[in-house]
């Protein structure tokens, strides 16, 4: 089975019709997606922020990413379903839509950069340079995220 055509049943069955058919699943499942965002951003930004010596200096990044660490996984799977159910409604949309495919290839690139280098970086003392180019890398990666999940928006 080709990529479009398991793309094309998942936007066939049963789920993705009763999306398409609702005026409400949508834009409230939208709500959800972007309100994981904003958590999760602002738990990003929060420990990036520390690591460029930007605020909260009294606090320790490592133990800042610590406390952060549940809100960011809790809005890691807020939009995970969201986003899956957001997605499986206008699937044949994102299969041809090349903000879908730089969204998801970021997505890959800051999921796996966050969850080895930076969270390295936040266990172990690091150079205050090595902190400070993770913390531009992850902030660069999770910005295109964002923007690749805004740019599907707009076709």
């Amino acid at each position: 089975m080709s990529i479009l055509a398991f793309f094309t049943a998942l936007e066939q069955s049963w789920l993705g019709q009763t999306i398409q058919g609702s005026i409400y699943i949508f834009p409230i499942t939208e709500v959800f997606h972007l309100l994981g965002l904003a958590v999760l951003g602002g738990a990003i930004l929060l420990v990036d922020m520390r690591l460029l010596g930007l605020g909260l200096k009294n606090h320790p990044p490592q133990q800042l990413a610590r406390d952060v660490q549940p809100l960011m996984k809790g809005a890691l799977a807020v939009m995970a379903l969201s986003g899956i159910t957001l997605f499986v409604s206008e699937a044949v949309k994102c299969y041809y839509h090349q903000a879908f495919w730089f969204k998801m290839s970021a997505l890959a690139l800051a999921l796996t950069f966050t969850f080895t280098w930076r969270k390295k970086v936040l266990r172990s003392p690091s150079a205050p340079a090595t902190q400070k180019l993770t913390a531009i890398i992850s902030l660069i990666l999770w910005s295109c995220v964002g923007i690749g999940g805004r740019w599907i928006g707009f076709e």
